[in-house]
């Protein structure tokens, strides 16, 4: 498994859960969604294609949160961080990707990183202590197009071209290398915040994302205090690892 996602940047896993547990899951972020809509009403109409800090009690009661709290820190999920992360895995974040209001609202190309690093910074951090999103498709989707290997290599001519939008070129223009992952409800995409991806909207697209970590001080930074469990919260999660790590290392 590691060495697959170290290789491709990316990694999937078919059926990773199964109707039961989407259903669950389903349940209480259809209604985040519900109440993020209601608050973020003008940004939502407008471009939204994502929200964030789904574990901070602005949405969700303390029962609905510690059912996320237990999912993410569950021996299922915790097995397959600790393979990717084997030395202090830390909960960094989690964040809710749906449609766009306006069904011609175009996707993007980017790196994560592009949006809070400079272009040599963004370089440097193709070496640097990794981010991984687990993708978890609540519903049957198009899924995500993405460029095998960018997590460790530099854009082509073509690539810098169409992600940063320079002479003349949009970042919504295919790429030679992209690849599409078609995803379905109970899937698990794995994939570099560092690769050169983009979100593909059609049908029913709701997918929850969570987001771990190494244990670097340059994306530690990053944690919402908030979105962190409660020391009670932490008693009844299975796999507490990736939670004692973020909150060791943010209040340290």
């Amino acid at each position: 498994m590691n060495k697959v996602y170290s290789e491709s940047g990316y990694l999937l896993i078919r059926k990773f859960l199964n109707d039961s547990e989407v259903s669950k899951l389903h349940t209480i972020l259809a209604e985040f969604h519900r109440l993020w809509q209601k608050d973020n009403a003008t940004y939502y109409a407008q471009s939204a294609v994502n929200s964030a800090y789904l574990t901070n009690n602005q949405h969700l009661n303390d029962k609905q949160r510690q059912v996320l709290f237990d999912f993410i820190g569950s021996d299922t999920v915790m097995s397959v961080v600790n393979e990717l992360i084997p030395k202090q895995p830390c909960f960094l974040n989690t964040q809710l990707f749906f449609n766009p209001v306006n069904p011609k609202q175009s996707n993007y190309w980017h790196r994560d990183p592009q949006y809070h690093l400079s272009i040599e910074q963004q370089k440097s951090a193709l070496s640097a202590p990794d981010v991984i999103h687990f993708r978890l498709p609540l519903l049957d989707e198009p899924g995500i197009e993405l460029v095998p290997g960018t997590h460790k290599r530099w854009d082509s001519t073509e690539e810098l071209n169409v992600r940063l939008e320079q002479g003349g070129h949009k970042n919504n223009q295919p790429l030679s290398q992209g690849k599409i992952i078609k995803l379905e409800a109970g899937d698990l995409l794995i994939f570099s915040a560092n690769m050169i991806h983009r979100g593909l909207y059609g049908l029913d697209r709701l997918a929850f994302d969570i987001l771990f970590c190494q244990p670097d001080p340059s994306v530690i930074q990053f944690i919402s205090n908030d979105t962190l469990p409660s020391a009670e919260a932490l008693t009844s999660i299975e796999n507490s690892h990736a939670f004692d790590n973020a909150i060791k290392l943010k209040f340290e």
